[in-house]
């Protein structure tokens, strides 16, 4: 289809005067509804159909259609021209229809207006955590237009789609009932952006496995509480990345390699680690793991994971010990962003369509890179900077947030 490039284009035929009307059809979902309802609008030629939003509700349906009829100005008329038909269709179906003015309204969301998904997630979810979210909605000038139920389990999580609100000062409000009810709350802006990720790249330690691996290798070279205490000041920004990193690693010296097969054998993936690359893996993602652990460790999990690609720092061996030392460059806070950039670049992929998820303060220019940024389990000042985030036990809790619905889930299993 070639694009009119020239100064003069014919106006939208949205832009030309027009009646509008509402119908609203309530009652049991059963087959056949909406066809008959179109059938039936079909009947008058001049009608366009500006806008449909269907939800089901425990069998319950709720269907809105916003028609336009152009050559008519009169949204009362339109009215009275629909009511028969309307009458017909809910005869016929049983169901209930309402036909009202749709005051110049190009859709049931205004015409403009950019809408977001707010995620609200819990085990379970807590009746202020909603009532909070819909207050702190209206309070800052939003509207509910739909709510559906994405997953209940492992974690329940609800989708709703609001619009009329500012990016900035809904995340603002619904970072504060979050707070308050002790649930989680995303907000993503709607369009396809959010359905077109192609890539994910996860931090390792305290994100896909369960606890540090350093600490654990400090563990068996005596150097256990020394080590936690740097690893703990790295993760919560105090230090810098690679002087910290330089810093455990020399309490290393003298280990045995064997120590580190050791160590990876008894490693615990986070719960719904597996279901979420699985999952990914599935719908078409590259998936693959940015770590500023150690690639004696990451490579061969990322093997028996399936994973398209991973970066990490090596530690130095010579006699068959580790010297306390680091080849190769170093994966520090800046590194984890090239690595993503690089990853997303060899297959092809733009940044805005990558997800990242880290937990610390080495992760934030990872997560801050990419398109979407999820901040897991993580120390607060991440969370703050980062796009959204989880403090649910469950890996893939991910998936709700990127919109996929346990249905989804379980149908890519």
């Amino acid at each position: 289809m070639s694009a009119v490039t020239g100064p003069v284009q014919d106006a939208p035929v949205t832009d030309v005067p027009h009646a509008g009307a509402l119908l609203t059809i309530t009652g049991a979902d059963r087959p056949g509804v909406t066809a008959r309802l179109f059938a039936a609008l079909a009947e008058l030629p001049a009608l366009e159909v500006a806008d449909v939003e269907q939800v089901v509700v425990h069998g319950q349906l709720v269907l809105g259609v916003v028609v336009h009829e152009h050559g008519s100005t009169d949204d009362d008329v339109l009215v009275a021209r629909l009511a028969p038909l309307a009458a017909q269709v809910g005869a016929a179906t049983g169901v209930h229809v309402e036909v009202e003015p749709a005051a110049g309204a190009s859709g049931l969301a205004a015409d403009g207006v950019r809408r977001h998904h707010v995620i609200v997630l819990g085990r379970p979810v807590p009746p202020d955590a909603v009532g909070g979210a819909a207050r702190a909605i209206a309070d800052v000038g939003g509207n509910i237009d739909a709510i559906r139920r994405l997953s209940d389990y492992p974690v329940t999580s609800f989708e709703l789609t609001v619009s009329g609100a500012e990016a900035a000062a809904l995340r603002a409000a619904l970072g504060a009932v979050a707070a308050a009810t002790g649930a989680d709350i995303a907000v993503e802006q709607v369009g396809l952006a959010r359905r077109s990720k192609r890539l994910i790249v996860l931090d390792v330690d305290s994100t896909l496995v369960r606890g540090e691996v350093i600490d654990e290798l400090a563990a068996r070279a005596g150097r256990a509480a020394e080590v936690a205490r740097i690893t703990a000041a790295a993760m919560n920004g105090e230090l810098d990345f690679e002087q910290s990193l330089r810093a455990r690693v020399a309490a290393l010296a003298g280990l045995p390699v064997g120590v580190l097969d050791e160590v990876r054998e008894h490693l615990v993936l986070t719960p719904g680690a597996r279901t979420l690359i699985r999952t990914l893996q599935r719908l078409g993602f590259r998936c693959g793991i940015v770590s500023g652990g150690f690639t004696q460790i990451t490579d061969p999990l990322a093997a028996s994971l399936g994973l398209d690609f991973a970066a990490a720092n090596t530690l130095e061996v010579a006699d068959g010990v580790l010297t306390g030392g680091l080849v190769g460059e170093i994966v520090d806070r800046p590194g984890k962003a090239r690595a993503l950039a690089r990853f997303a670049a060899e297959h092809g992929i733009p940044l805005d369509q990558t997800v990242a998820v880290g937990d610390g303060a080495n992760d934030l220019d990872m997560l801050t890179t990419a398109g979407l940024g999820i901040a897991f389990n993580a120390k607060p000042f991440v969370r703050e900077q980062a796009h959204t985030a989880l403090n649910q036990p469950y890996l893939d809790a991910v998936l709700q947030v990127l919109g996929f619905t346990r249905d989804e889930v379980l149908d890519a299993g």
